[in-house]
C-alpha cells in the first residue's frame, strides 16, 4: 500500500466559501459624513484651508483630489474579548477618506460596528496599538504593567489615539510620516524622506529617520540602532539611513524587518528598550567628532521637531507655519520634560518662514540629540554652548535639551548577498508562521521574483536572543499564514492554491465552487461568462456559484495566469492563450484559519481551512505522537494525516477516529484491508484516499467481498439480535468466518513505512493517553475505541503484560486471543525501543492504590502538556496522602518521570522507592496547600466532577477539610473550589475597586417609603433601614432619633395667652419663645451629621440635596406660622450663619468615602444664591473630612480662597488639611501659611486675614503635620500660644480661640512624642507650656516677631506677664497631647489639681477640668472604670469640705470659699469622666458605662437641688453636658437606650440656662450614640484622641455666633476619629443581611487574660488591635475564621466596604430571624418523622438506602458525595447480576475502601475523632461485604476452574471472562507471568504461600481465596 503515499496530488477541501465585502464599506455609505464630503468638494479651494484647522492651503488642494476617487483599505485581526476568554471571530478596521470604522464580530452574530471615527483630514493609516502605562521604564517591569488598548489614526499633520476606556489623545507630528507601526512598547514612526533634505553646504549629521512614541502623552523620540559585528565593533547611533525601510514589525517576538534600497537586502532587528549606557553614548558622541561650528550649525533640532511643519516644500506659505504653531501647542505640554517656552518655537517658525533658504539649513540639524547631558536626573537642565557658536545656533541654544531615545534595535540577521540581486526586490508581504511541530519561520514574499523566502529561527536556550537559520525559497505569487493550524497558504504562479506547513508541502487546496487550474489541456470548451464579475449587484452566493458547478464536474480546467506575468513565467508549457475564467489573484487578511481570496475580476471570497482534527480523542493522540517523534517525521506524519482527513468529502465526526486508526496503522506498515477489525470500519460512503485506490475500482458487477463485508458489519449484528428478528423466526445467516490461515501468511508488517521504527514509542505514549483518559469519566467512548488499537499493537509487539492489563480493564472488549500480525524477525532490530519504555504497563489506578496502601511504586511516567490530569492526580496524592509538601513545589518530582525524546542514559527498571507517610504537618495545612495549588494550576469544580469518584475522594476529602475551616483571605478561585460561595463572593468584592461593589446595593434602601417622599427632605432618608432594623429590632428608637435631630420642619411654639396679655405682647411672647427654640434647632445639624455619617452614595449627575434649616414655628391650636423676621423682636445679626455652615457639613458628611465623585461635581454643587454660601462652605469642609477634597483641582481651591468669603475659607482650609492628614504636603502648607502671619517672612506685606480664618489655618497646620514632630512648625506654634495682642488692637478680640488652636496644633504636631522630641530640646517645649499654664513673666521673644511685641497691650493691662486666661487651655491640651499615653508621672504632677485653698483661688475652675483631663490622658493606663477612681482625682481639701448639694443648710466657714470648692469639685469630676470617655471610647465597656451613667444621674439631681446656685447652674449644665458626651463616647454607635433617654430628656429642656452650646453638646452626644446609623464607632488611636479633643472641647459656645473660646467648625473633626466597625452578615444566597453568631477572641493584656465572647452580629466589633480572631460560629452557618494575628488589613477592607461579611446557611437550617430558637431545623424534624409511611413500596431497601444516604449527605454537608454513593450502589448491583463489562467502577470502589483504611486516614481520625466523615462509616463495610460475597459465590460456582486456567496460562472460557477480570482486579491477583518465578507447584502449606507471595504485595484475604487452587485443593477456603 505504500505506493499510495507517493506524491499524489492530494487535495485539501476548504470549508465554506462566502463572498467577502469589507463591513465598513457598507457602513460608510450610510455614515452621516458622506454627504459633507461631497459638499466639501464643491467649495472653492481658497475657503477650504481656513475651515480645516491643521492643513494648510496646499493640503486642502490635495484633499479635493483625493476625494474624487475614495481610497479604501482595511485590516482584520482575531477578536479580542475584554474578559480574556477564548473567542473566535474577526475584528475589522476599515479606512476610507476621513473615516475609520472599527467593527467586531461576536460569538453569535456577524460583524457589527463597534466604533466609528471621523477626523478632519484624510486618514493615511489606522491601526490597533496597546500602550503600556508604566511607572518604571525598565524591561523587567514591562510584564506587570497595565496596558491601554488604543486605536491610532494617522493624518498628515497629527495622530489621534482613542483608548477603549474612552480617553482621547492627539499628538502633532513634527515631520511627515511615511508609516506607523504598532510595537510591543508603543508606536514606531518612519519619517518620509523628501528630496530637499540633503542641501548643499558643509557636511552635517543627517536627521534620524525612525522615531518612537511610548505613550500618547510622551514625546516622540528618535530610535537608536546597535549594529552588530557586521561592520566591525558594535556602535550605537541614531537610525539615519534613508535607504532603510521597514517592511514588517512583529510584537512577539519583538522584531523588525527592514529593506535596504541601496543594497537590496533584507535585515532583521530586535526591538527593545534602550539601556542607560547607550543613551549616554548617543547623547555624547557628537562631541568627539566635528568642530564646534559643526555642532552649532545643527543646534536646533528641538525647534525643528517642534515647529517645522510637515516639510511640504522649502518655500511654504506663511500661513502654513502659522497654523502649525497652534497645532504644536498640544504636544509640547509633555509631562516628562522640564522647561520650555512656546515663544521660542514660534519665533523659530516665523524666522523659517521669512528666510526659507537659511531655514532649511539651520533647522535640520541633529544638535538636539547630540547635546551631552551631564546629569542623568529626570530634570534635564539645558546646557549652555561654546562661545563661538554662530548666531543662528546660539539663538536657540539656551532652550534646547537632548531628547533621550527610548527604543533601540539590535541587528540579528541579514540575508546573504547573491550576484543576481534585482534592484527592486523589496518584500511586499512578511509574516511569521510556525509548522506543525512548532518550528518558527519568518517568511517574506519578493513579488518581483515570485519567490517566498522562509527563514527558520528559534530562541536561544537562555531565551535572550533569536537565532536565524537557513533560507528556503518557495515559488509563489502570494502567501498568507493560517495560524490556527500552523500552516500557510501559498498561491503558486500557476494559480494553484497550495497548503504548506513550514516548508513542507501538504497539498493543493480544493475550493468547492472555484475551478482548480490544472496543467492538462483536456478541456478546451469555452467557459460561460465569468460568474463572479459584477460586484455592484451582490447576487446570492448560491447563484454566484451555481454556474460553476457543472464546470467543476468536468475535468479540471486549464491554467490561468495574469498576462502581465507571462513573460517571466516559470513554466514553459504550451498553455499560452488567456483563459476566460476567473482565477485567484491574491490572498489577504488571514485570521485564525480563515483567509480572503481576491479574484481576478475584483470580487473577494473568504474561505476556511479545515482544522487538523475535530474530535478530542484524535487531537490528544496526535499531540502525544507528535511529542514523541523526531520533528521531521512528526511533520510528515501530520501532513499525511491532514491530507487524508481534509480530502474533499472528508469524514464526519464519527468516522474520524476510524480514519485516524487506518491512517496511523498504514503508516506503521499494517495492511488495514486485511486486518479483521479495521476492515469493517464504515466510512459512511466517503471512500477516502486512505482506503487504497484499488478498492474504489469501477466495477459494475460487485463481488463476493461486498456481501461478506455486509455480513461482518456492526449493523448486521445489531439487526440479528433484534427482537423482530426472533419473532419472524429468521434463521441467522452463516457468516463464513474468514479463515485465519488465509491471512496469516499475508499479515507481515511492512518495515519500510514511515513510522515502523517508532511503533514501540507510539504505543507507549498512546498507552499513557489511555491512562489519562481513564481519569475523565466523560471519555468512556474514546477509551473503548483506543483499547482496540492498543490491544492490536500490544499483541504484535508481544507485550503480554499490556494485553493482560487491557483485559482486566475491558474484559468484554479484549479477547484473550486475536489476530496477530507478525513482525519480521529480521526487522525487529530496526524498531527503536525508547529508554522510557517499561515492560510493566504504567497504571494510574495501580499507582494510587499502592500509595494508599503505603507500598513503594516507581515514578509515574507523564507526557508534559498532554497527560496533565495524571500529573495532577499523582502530585495531589503525594501531597495529601503521603504528606510530602515538597511534591508540588519542585518540578523534578520523585513521583513523576517526565518523558523526553532525548535518549537518556539507559537505566534499568527504576527502583521502587518506598513512600512513607510524613506526620510533620497537620492535615489542615496539607489540605490547604493542596487546594491552593490545584486552583493555581487551573483545576476547577467541573474538572473534579469528571474525575472518577475513587480517585477524586482524597481531593474531595481535602476540600471538605478546607470547607470546614477556611482561611478568610483565600483567593476567589479557591473558595469556589471548596464550595464556599460566601467566601468567594467576599473575595470577589475584595478585588473590586471601592465604590463599585455590589455591597452598596445590598445595603442601601432603594426607595424611601411613600410617606417620606411627599414631605420635605430632612436629610436622613438615605439611612440603611434594613441593617438598622436588624441592630435595633425591638423598638422604634431610630425613628425617635430622626424626630429629635430633624431641623427641616417648623417647631411647635406652645405659649398660653394669659388674660392680662395683649395680643401684641402675646405675639412678642411667642416670637421670644421661638427664638429660644431656634437656639436648639440651630444646634441640631452637628448631631445629624454624626447620625447620617457616610451613609449615601451621591448620583454624579445631581447636586447633593441639602435639607433646609427651618427656623419658623407653628402655634397651636390654629397652627399659625410664627416667624422671627416680623420685626417685633430683636434678632441677633448673622444668627444663622454658623447653623447653615453646620447644616452644609452634615449634608456633605453623608457622602461615603467610597463614592465616585470628581472635581467637576464638587464645583457643580456650588449654589446660585449668595445666602447659601455658608452651607457650601460647610459642604467643602465635609468633603475634606471624607477625603474627597483631594480631587478638587488646585485651581478651584485658589478660586474659592480669592473670593474672600470667610466661611468658605474656613471650611476649605480645614477640609483640605483633614484630607491631607499627617502628610506634610508642601502645596497645602503654602496654602495655609498665607493665612498665618507667623509663618510668613517678617518683611512680607501684612495680609488682612479674618481672625477665624487664622484659627482654622493654625489647626490646619496641626492636621497636616500631625505626628511628624516637625521642628520649625512646633517652634512657631509654641510662640503663637502666647501671641500678645498687636499694637493696632488687631488681635485683641477672641484671642482665646487662637491660643487654643495653636495649643491644639502644637499638640498634634508632637502627638505622643513625649520626651523623645528629637532636635527640640533647646525649645524647652514642656517648660514653656507649663509657664503658659501657670503664668509668670513672658520670656524675651527671640527672632522674627520681636518688633511687633514691644508695645504694651491695650484692652487688658498685661505688660510683660503672661495672660493665663488666654494661654492656659491651649498649653494644657498641648501637654496632654504631647505626653499622651506616655504615663509620664513628672509631667502629670504639674497638672495635679491644687490642694490648698490659696492655690485654688488662682485657677479658674474651668481649667481644672482641662488639667484633670490632661493628667488622666497622660497617665492613660491608670484610668479605671469605677467611681472610686473618679473621686480619687479630687484633692483632699475639696473632698473633705465640699458640700453635698442635696443638703439644705450651708456649713459656714470663713476661711473656705465654698463656691470655689464646689465649682472645683464638679469640674474635676467632669474632667475625670471625660478622660474615662476617651479611654473607653467606642468600647461599650459596661463598668465605664455604669460609672458614667451614675455621675450623669447625680448631676441631673444636683441641677434641681435647692442649693444648686452655690455651684452655679451654668457650671452644672456644663459638667452634665461633658459627662453626657463621655457616656456617648463610650457607647458610640451602640444606640444605648438609657443614654438615649437622657438625651431625649435634655432635648425637651429649652428654657433657663439652656443655651445654644448646651443643645449642641446634647445633640452631639445623641449623634455619637448613633454614629453613622450604628455602623461607626470611635477609635482610641492617638490621632483619634487628638481629633476628639478638638471636637469635644468642653467649653461650649454661648450663642450661635460665638467663636471666642473655640472655633465652632472644629466640632466636626470627630469624623477623623470615627472608624467603621459594624460587621453585617449577609446571606450569600438571598443577598440580605441576617443574624449570625460571632465568637470574638480578645488578646491577653495586663488587665485580663485572653478571653472569648459571643456576639450576635450585626454588631459593632471592639477595636481591632485588641482582637486575636473573629469566628462565625455554627451550627447554622458555615464556620469562618478571620485571623487577626496575621494582620488586620483583610478585616479592615471588609469593614470599610459597609462591613458586609457573606455567610452561608448550612443545609437544613433556617436563619435566626425565621427560627430564633432553632426548633425548626431539618435535623430537629427528621428525628421525629424517620418512620414515615414509605413502607408501602416494593423497592423498600433501595428507598431506605437512598433516604439514609440523602440524609447523611445533607447533614454532613457533603451533597457532592451523592453521585459516588449511587455509583457504588449501582456497581455492586451490576456485579451481583454478573453484568460488569468493564472494571473501572470496581477499581473506584477498591480505591475508596483503600482510602478509608489507609494509614494516613486512620491516623487523622485518631487525632480528630470529632470530625465529620466524607462517607458514612456504616456504608463502606456493607459494600465490602457484598462484593466479597458475590465474588466468593462465583468462585464456588465454577469460577475456581476459570482462575486456575488463567493462572496456568490457558485460555479461560468466554462466558466467565468479565467475572474473572473483576476477581483479578478486586483481589489484586498478580499476572501469571509473575507466578513461575516463585515456583508454585512445590508449596504445601499456606504459610509457605504467604512467604512466597510477600514481594508480590498481594493482600492476605485474596491469598486465602487462591490458596486452595495453588495448593492443589479444589475447595476454596471462603471466610
Amino acid at each position: 500500500m505504500s505506493n499510495f503515499y507517493e506524491e499524489r496530488a492530494t487535495m485539501i477541501a476548504a470549508g465554506d466559501l462566502q463572498e467577502f465585502v469589507p463591513f465598513g464599506r457598507d457602513h460608510c455609505k450610510h455614515h452621516p459624513n458622506a454627504l459633507n464630503l461631497q459638499l466639501r468638494q464643491l467649495q472653492p479651494a481658497s475657503e477650504l484651508w481656513s475651515s480645516d484647522g491643521a492643513a494648510g492651503l496646499v493640503g486642502s488642494l490635495q484633499e479635493v483630489t483625493i476625494h474624487e476617487k475614495q481610497k479604501e483599505s482595511w485590516q482584520l485581526r482575531k477578536g479580542v474579548s475584554e474578559i480574556g476568554e477564548e473567542v473566535d471571530y474577526d475584528e475589522e478596521l476599515y479606512v476610507a477618506g476621513n473615516m475609520v470604522i472599527w467593527s467586531k464580530g461576536s460569538k453569535s452574530q456577524a460583524l457589527a460596528v463597534y466604533k466609528a471615527f471621523t477626523v478632519d483630514s484624510p486618514v493615511q493609516q489606522a491601526l490597533w496599538c496597546d500602550f503600556v502605562i508604566s511607572q518604571d521604564k525598565s524591561e523587567k517591569a514591562y510584564s506587570s504593567d497595565e496596558v491601554e488598548k488604543c486605536i491610532c489614526i494617522l493624518q498628515s499633520s497629527c495622530i489621534n489615539m482613542h483608548s477603549i476606556e474612552g480617553k482621547d489623545y492627539i499628538a502633532s507630528l513634527p515631520f511627515q510620516v511615511a508609516n506607523v507601526w504598532p510595537t510591543k512598547y508603543g508606536l514606531l514612526f518612519e519619517r518620509s524622506s523628501s528630496s530637499h533634505e540633503v542641501p548643499p553646504g558643509p557636511p552635517r549629521e543627517p536627521l534620524p529617520t525612525m522615531f518612537s512614541m511610548l505613550h500618547p502623552l510622551d514625546e516622540i523620540t528618535p530610535l537608536v540602532c546597535k549594529s552588530g559585528s557586521l561592520f566591525g565593533s558594535s556602535r550605537v547611533q541614531y537610525v539615519v539611513d534613508h535607504a532603510m525601510k521597514i517592511v514588517f514589525l512583529n510584537t512577539d517576538p519583538s522584531i523588525i524587518m527592514t529593506y535596504d534600497t541601496v543594497q537590496s537586502l533584507h535585515s532583521v532587528w530586535a526591538l527593545r528598550r534602550v539601556k542607560t549606557e547607550e543613551e549616554n553614548v548617543v547623547l555624547k558622541f557628537s562631541e568627539q567628532g566635528g568642530t564646534p561650528q559643526n555642532v552649532a550649525t545643527s543646534s536646533s533640532l528641538t525647534a525643528h521637531l517642534r515647529s517645522l511643519s510637515k516639510g511640504d516644500s522649502p518655500v511654504a506659505s506663511p500661513f502654513q507655519n502659522y497654523s502649525s504653531i497652534h497645532s504644536q501647542s498640544r504636544s509640547t505640554s509633555s509631562p516628562s520634560l522640564h522647561s520650555r517656552s512656546p515663544s521660542i518655537s514660534n519665533m523659530a517658525a516665523l524666522s523659517r518662514a521669512h528666510s526659507p533658504a537659511l531655514g532649511v539649513h539651520s533647522f535640520s540639524g541633529v544638535q538636539r540629540f547630540n547635546l551631552s547631558s551631564h546629569n542623568q536626573s529626570p530634570k534635564r537642565h539645558s546646557i549652555s554652548h561654546s562661545p563661538n557658536s554662530n548666531s543662528n545656533g546660539s539663538f536657540f541654544a539656551p532652550e534646547t535639551e537632548p531628547i533621550v531615545p527610548e527604543l533601540c534595535i539590535d541587528h540579528l540577521w541579514t540575508e546573504t548577498v547573491t550576484n543576481i540581486r534585482e534592484k527592486n526586490s523589496q518584500a511586499s508581504k512578511v509574516f511569521i508562521t510556525s509548522d506543525l511541530c512548532g518550528q518558527k519561520f519568518l517568511c517574506f514574499l519578493v513579488e518581483s521574483q515570485l519567490q517566498l523566502r522562509c527563514v527558520k529561527f528559534q530562541e536561544s536556550n537562555d531565551k535572550t536572543q533569536l537565532i536565524f537559520g537557513s533560507v528556503t525559497n518557495i515559488q509563489a505569487k502570494d502567501a498568507a499564514p493560517v495560524e490556527k493550524i500552523d500552516t500557510m497558504l501559498v498561491l503558486e504562479g500557476s494559480g494553484n492554491l497550495v497548503l504548506y506547513t513550514g516548508v513542507v508541502r501538504v497539498g493543493k487546496v480544493f475550493i468547492p465552487g472555484l475551478p482548480a487550474p490544472s496543467l492538462t489541456m483536456s478541456n478546451t470548451m469555452p467557459r460561460p461568462s465569468t460568474p463572479l464579475d459584477s460586484v455592484s449587484t451582490p447576487k446570492p452566493l448560491s447563484k454566484l456559484l451555481g454556474s460553476l458547478d457543472e464546470v467543476v464536474l468536468l475535468s479540471p480546467v486549464p491554467e490561468l495566469r495574469d498576462s502581465s506575468k507571462l513573460h517571466d513565467s516559470l513554466y514553459n508549457e504550451d498553455c499560452t492563450f488567456q483563459q476566460l475564467g476567473t482565477y485567484i489573484h491574491s490572498i489577504r487578511d488571514p485570521v485564525r484559519n480563515r483567509v480572503t481570496l481576491e479574484l481576478s475580476n475584483g470580487s473577494m471570497v473568504r474561505i476556511t481551512i479545515p482544522e487538523i482534527a475535530t474530535s478530542e480523542l484524535v487531537q490528544t493522540c496526535l499531540q502525544a505522537i507528535k511529542f514523541i517523534l523526531p520533528k521531521e517525521i512528526a511533520v510528515q506524519m501530520l501532513v499525511k494525516w491532514y491530507s487524508v482527513h481534509s480530502a474533499p468529502g472528508g469524514p464526519s465526526y464519527h468516522s474520524e477516529w476510524n480514519l485516524f486508526v487506518t491512517c496511523l496503522m498504514n503508516m506503521m506498515g499494517y495492511n488495514t484491508d486485511r486486518l479483521a477489525w479495521t476492515r469493517n470500519f464504515d466510512f459512511e460512503g466517503s471512500l477516502s484516499p486512505v482506503i487504497a485506490p484499488k478498492k474504489a475500482r469501477p466495477s459494475e458487477t460487485g463481488s463476493d467481498d461486498d456481501w461478506e463485508y455486509l455480513l461482518n458489519s456492526d449493523y448486521h449484528q445489531n439487526v440479528e439480535s433484534h427482537l423482530l428478528n426472533r419473532s419472524l423466526c429468521l434463521s441467522p445467516l452463516e457468516v463464513s468466518q474468514m479463515k485465519d490461515e488465509d491471512f496469516s501468511q499475508n499479515l507481515i508488517l511492512d518495515s519500510s513505512t514511515l513510522l515502523f521504527t517508532h511503533i514501540p514509542a507510539i504505543f507507549f505514549v498512546l498507552h499513557l493517553v489511555y491512562e489519562e483518559l481513564k481519569l475523565n469519566t466523560l471519555m468512556g467512548e474514546g477509551i473503548r475505541s483506543l483499547v482496540d488499537l492498543l490491544v492490536q499493537l500490544a499483541r504484535d509487539l508481544k507485550l503480554e503484560p499490556y494485553v493482560d492489563h487491557y483485559y482486566r480493564d475491558y474484559p468484554r472488549l479484549v479477547r484473550t486471543t486475536g489476530q496477530v500480525c507478525t513482525v519480521d524477525q529480521g526487522q525487529t532490530g530496526f524498531m527503536h525501543h525508547p529508554s522510557f519504555f517499561t515492560s510493566e504497563p504504567p497504571s494510574i489506578y495501580q499507582w494510587v492504590s499502592s500509595c494508599l496502601k503505603g507500598e513503594g511504586t516507581p515514578p509515574y511516567p507523564y507526557l508534559p502538556g498532554i497527560c496533565e490530569r495524571s500529573r495532577l492526580v499523582v502530585l495531589s496524592i503525594a501531597l495529601y496522602i503521603l504528606g510530602d509538601e515538597s511534591s508540588i513545589s519542585d518540578e523534578s518530582s520523585q513521583y513523576l518521570s517526565r518523558i523526553t525524546i532525548a535518549p537518556q542514559k539507559c537505566q534499568a527498571e527504576p527502583e521502587e522507592n518506598r513512600f512513607s507517610f510524613r506526620h510533620s504537618t497537620s492535615v489542615s495545612s496539607l489540605a490547604e496547600r493542596l487546594v491552593v495549588w490545584m486552583t493555581n494550576v487551573g483545576f476547577t469544580l467541573r474538572d473534579l466532577e469528571t474525575l472518577p469518584f475513587g480517585i477524586a475522594l482524597p481531593i474531595r476529602d481535602a476540600i471538605y477539610h478546607c470547607r470546614e475551616q477556611p482561611a478568610s483571605d483565600w483567593p476567589e478561585a479557591v473558595c469556589v473550589l471548596i464550595g464556599r460561595q460566601d467566601l468567594s463572593k467576599q473575595a470577589c468584592e475584595g478585588n473590586l475597586p471601592k465604590g463599585k461593589s455590589s455591597v452598596t446595593q445590598v445595603l442601601s434602601s432603594d426607595v424611601p417609603s411613600g410617606t417620606e417622599t411627599e414631605e420635605e427632605d430632612d436629610g436622613m432618608n438615605d439611612m440603611n433601614q434594613e441593617v438598622m432594623s436588624l441592630i435595633w429590632s425591638e423598638d422604634l428608637r431610630v425613628q425617635d432619633v430622626r424626630r429629635l435631630l430633624q431641623s427641616a420642619h417648623p417647631v411647635r411654639v406652645n405659649v398660653v395667652q394669659y388674660p392680662e396679655l395683649s395680643d401684641h405682647e402675646f405675639i412678642e411672647e411667642k416670637e421670644n419663645r421661638l427664638l429660644q427654640l431656634c437656639q436648639r434647632t440651630m444646634a441640631l445639624p452637628v448631631g445629624r451629621g454624626m447620625f447620617t455619617l457616610f451613609s449615601y452614595h451621591p448620583v454624579p449627575t445631581e447636586p447633593l440635596p441639602i435639607p433646609k434649616l427651618n427656623l419658623t414655628g407653628r402655634a397651636p391650636p390654629r397652627n399659625t406660622t410664627v416667624d422671627l423676621n416680623s420685626g417685633n423682636i430683636d434678632v441677633p445679626p448673622n444668627m444663622t450663619s454658623w447653623a447653615s455652615f453646620h447644616n452644609g457639613v452634615a449634608a456633605g458628611l453623608k457622602i461615603a468615602p467610597a463614592s465616585q465623585i470628581d472635581s467637576a461635581w464638587i464645583v457643580y454643587n456650588k449654589p446660585k444664591h449668595a445666602e447659601l454660601a455658608n452651607e457650601y462652605a460647610g459642604f467643602l469642609m465635609a468633603l475634606g473630612l471624607n477625603g474627597h477634597l483631594t480631587k478638587l483641582a488646585t485651581l478651584n481651591i485658589h478660586d474659592y480662597l480669592t473670593k474672600g468669603h470667610e466661611m468658605t475659607s474656613i471650611g476649605l482650609l480645614l477640609g483640605v488639611s483633614a484630607a491631607k492628614l499627617g502628610t506634610m504636603d508642601m502645596s497645602i502648607t503654602r496654602l495655609l501659611s498665607i493665612h498665618i502671619p507667623a509663618l510668613l517672612p517678617p518683611t512680607s506685606t501684612e495680609l488682612d486675614v479674618p481672625h477665624n480664618v487664622q484659627v482654622a489655618a493654625v489647626v490646619g497646620i496641626g492636621l497636616v503635620y500631625q505626628g511628624t514632630a516637625h521642628r520649625h512648625t512646633a517652634e512657631v506654634l509654641l510662640a503663637e500660644i502666647g501671641r500678645p495682642p498687636g499694637p493696632e488692637m488687631e488681635y485683641c478680640t477672641d484671642r482665646e480661640s487662637y491660643s487654643l488652636a495653636a495649643g491644639l496644633a502644637l499638640g498634634m504636631v508632637c502627638l505622643g512624642h513625649g520626651s523623645n522630641l528629637i532636635g527640640m530640646s533647646d525649645l524647652n517645649v514642656p517648660e514653656q507650656l507649663y509657664q503658659y499654664m501657670v503664668g509668670g513673666h513672658r520670656r524675651f521673644q527671640a527672632g522674627l516677631h520681636r518688633e511687633k511685641h514691644k508695645s504694651p497691650s491695650y484692652q487688658i493691662k498685661e505688660g510683660d506677664t503672661i495672660n493665663v486666661d488666654v494661654t492656659c487651655p491651649g498649653a494644657t491640651l498641648a501637654l496632654a497631647m504631647i505626653y499622651l499615653k506616655t504615663n509620664n508621672r513628672s509631667i502629670a504632677d504639674w497638672l495635679r489639681a491644687p490642694d490648698t485653698m490659696y492655690l485654688l483661688d488662682f485657677v479658674k475652675p474651668e481649667f481644672l477640668l482641662l488639667r484633670t483631663l490632661a493628667r488622666c490622658l497622660i497617665l492613660w493606663d491608670d484610668i479605671l472604670p469605677n467611681s472610686k477612681w473618679v473621686d480619687s482625682n479630687v484633692p483632699q481639701i475639696i473632698r473633705e469640705n465640699s458640700i453635698s448639694l442635696s443638703e439644705i443648710e450651708l456649713p459656714c466657714s470663713e476661711d473656705l470659699n465654698l463656691e470655689t470648692l464646689s465649682q472645683a469639685h464638679v469640674y474635676i469630676i467632669a474632667g475625670a469622666c471625660l478622660s474615662l470617655g476617651f479611654r473607653f471610647a467606642g468600647s461599650e465597656n459596661l463598668s465605664a458605662f455604669n460609672c458614667l451613667h451614675k455621675f450623669a444621674k447625680d448631676f441631673m439631681t444636683y441641677l434641681s437641688a435647692p442649693n444648686a446656685s452655690v455651684t452655679g447652674p451654668y457650671n452644672l449644665e456644663t459638667c452634665l453636658s461633658v459627662v453626657l458626651l463621655s457616656l456617648a463616647m463610650v457607647m458610640a454607635g451602640s444606640g444605648n437606650l438609657k443614654v438615649l433617654q437622657l438625651c431625649r430628656f435634655l432635648h425637651m429642656k429649652t428654657g433657663g440656662e439652656m443655651n445654644y452650646g448646651f443643645h449642641l453638646a446634647h445633640h452631639m452626644a445623641l449623634g455619637l450614640l448613633f454614629l453613622g446609623g450604628g455602623r461607626y464607632s470611635l477609635s482610641t488611636s492617638n490621632s483619634s484622641i487628638a481629633a476628639l479633643l478638638c471636637a469635644l472641647y468642653p467649653h461650649f459656645p454661648a450663642h450661635s455666633t460665638d467663636n471666642r473660646y473655640h472655633l465652632q467648625a472644629l466640632r466636626h473633626l470627630y469624623v477623623l476619629a470615627a472608624e467603621p466597625r459594624l460587621l453585617v452578615p449577609v446571606d450569600v444566597d438571598t443577598n440580605t443581611p441576617c443574624y449570625a453568631l460571632l465568637e470574638v477572641t480578645y488578646k491577653g493584656t495586663q488587665w485580663y487574660e485572653q478571653t472569648k465572647e459571643e456576639l450576635m452580629a450585626p454588631t459593632l466589633l471592639p477595636e481591632l488591635h485588641l482582637l486575636k480572631q473573629i469566628k462565625v460560629k455554627g451550627p447554622r452557618y458555615w464556620e469562618l475564621l478571620i485571623d487577626l494575628s496575621k494582620g488586620t488589613q483583610h478585616l479592615k477592607s471588609i469593614l470599610s466596604k459597609d462591613g458586609v461579611l457573606y455567610v452561608k446557611l448550612r443545609a437544613g437550617q433556617l436563619s435566626y430571624k425565621e427560627d430564633p430558637m432553632g426548633w425548626q431545623s431539618l435535623l430537629a424534624q427528621t428525628v421525629a418523622n424517620r418512620n414515615s409511611e414509605a413502607r408501602a413500596f416494593k423497592k423498600q431497601e433501595i428507598l431506605d438506602l437512598f433516604s439514609s444516604v440523602l440524609y447523611e449527605c445533607v447533614t454532613q454537608e457533603t451533597p457532592e458525595m451523592l453521585p459516588a454513593y449511587i455509583a457504588m450502589d449501582q456497581a455492586i448491583r451490576r456485579l451481583g447480576r454478573r453484568e460488569m463489562s468493564e472494571t473501572s467502577e470496581l477499581w473506584q470502589i477498591k480505591l475508596v475502601l483503600e482510602c478509608f483504611s489507609s494509614r494516613s486516614h486512620q491516623e487523622r481520625l485518631q487525632n480528630r475523632p470529632k470530625r465529620g466523615l466524607l462517607m458514612n462509616s456504616e456504608f463502606l463495610p456493607v459494600v465490602k461485604c457484598t462484593i466479597d460475597n458475590t465474588l466468593d459465590q462465583w468462585l464456588q460456582a465454577g469460577g475456581d476452574v476459570c482462575v486456575h486456567a488463567y493462572l496456568s496460562g490457558q485460555p479461560p472460557e468466554e462466558s466467565q471472562l468479565s467475572m474473572l477480570a473483576c476477581f483479578l482486579v478486586y483481589h489484586s491477583v498478580p499476572a501469571p507471568r509473575h507466578l513461575p518465578s516463585i515456583g508454585l507447584e512445590g508449596s504445601t502449606s499456606f504459610a509457605e504461600l504467604l512467604f512466597k507471595f510477600k514481594h508480590l504485595k498481594m493482600p492476605v484475604r485474596a491469598l486465602l481465596r487462591l490458596a486452595p487452587l495453588l495448593l492443589g485443593n479444589p475447595q476454596p477456603m471462603v471466610m
